[in-house]
């Protein structure tokens, strides 16, 4: 990251939590930097930036969104924020049948770095998350050594609703639960449906 990409996260993170208020609430995990993935309720596209400007500055650094590369590369500015800024990972929404969607989050990971991710694939109006994805099953088995950190998300869906592009301030706030693993011979389904759950079991500690 040059100095100008690092002054540009250091105010747009001080934006982030003054336009929402945001702070990290840490229930099961302290917020140390240690490799993990931090699994998600996804409400819009300012989640990941919530997130972000909620981690301490030495788990932010380390830590990258996954961003849909059709959406955030089109612009310029999107282009350089996301690669310059977040240091996302980018992933493609279409992609041809040979095409692993989970390698450049395998490559990351493998790397050393931290992750954000949606298990929903897709934003929700709805007060639960939507059936999780089979990708966080296939990174939780090729990666057991990263912490998996279930992840709720407050209130985001007025800040930024879902079409309009203009924050609008309201308080928010992060709660991080304690790291969850695969369990030996655990089924795909039973593990997602865990890993859901321990994220809306969040939401009563938030409230």
């Amino acid at each position: 990251m040059t100095l100008a990409a690092d002054a540009a996260g250091f105010v747009l993170s001080g934006v982030a939590r003054l336009i929402t208020g945001a702070q990290g609430h840490w229930y099961g995990c302290p917020p140390k930097a240690e490799q993990r993935i931090y699994f998600a309720n996804h409400q819009s596209h300012f989640d990941w930036v919530l997130i972000w400007a909620a981690l301490p500055g030495d788990l932010r650094t380390r830590t990258r969104p996954i961003a849909a590369k059709d959406y955030w590369t089109k612009s310029r500015f999107k282009h350089w924020l996301t690669r310059e800024v977040f240091n996302a990972v980018y992933v493609s929404r279409t992609r041809g049948e040979e095409e692993d969607p989970l390698e450049p989050l395998a490559q990351a990971l493998t790397a050393g770095d931290s992750l954000v991710i949606f298990p929903e694939g897709t934003r929700s109006n709805k007060d639960e998350p939507q059936a999780f994805k089979a990708g966080l099953y296939h990174l939780a088995e090729r990666f057991p050594e990263v912490q998996l950190i279930p992840t709720w998300i407050d209130n985001v869906q007025r800040v930024m609703p879902k079409g309009e592009v203009v924050p609008v301030p309201v308080l928010c706030s992060v709660t991080f639960g304690a790291p969850l693993q695969l369990e030996p011979n655990e089924d795909k389904h039973a593990f997602l449906d865990r890993a859901r759950a321990a994220v809306i079991a969040l939401r009563e500690v938030a409230a």
